[in-house]
């Protein structure tokens, strides 16, 4: 069955692993295996520490805010609107320079 959500629907909680961060879920495995979709608020001055996934590909859509993302080896420049896809077992990270808001899509489901 489809679903559809407002943004400002979504209900933001503190994130199990970050400080300063808040997660809001929008479908997580329960809904379907094939894909996860959250959102993340990200305080200014956070960085979400460098990481991968072994299963997902990562996929961040910019909605809100600006910073920097870690990708090919490098920290480079993040702002609204950016879209950023991230294979599965590659580096990623992001510091926050203003408050960020972002929509996240893990596939296969991560949550």
């Amino acid at each position: 069955m489809a679903k559809i959500i407002n943004l400002e629907k979504v209900e933001l909680k503190p994130h199990p692993k970050f400080k300063g961060v808040e997660i809001g879920f929008v479908t997580t495995k329960e809904y379907t295996q094939e894909m996860s979709i959250t959102i993340l608020k990200i305080a200014p001055g956070v960085e979400i520490p460098i990481h991968t996934h072994e299963n997902e590909v990562d996929s961040i859509f910019v909605l809100e805010g600006e910073g920097e993302i870690f990708i090919d080896g490098s920290w480079q420049p993040l702002k609204k609107g950016d879209i950023i896809v991230v294979p599965k077992k590659e580096e990623h990270g992001v510091k926050t320079n203003t408050e960020m808001l972002c929509y996240i899509v893990h596939a296969p489901a991560l949550w």
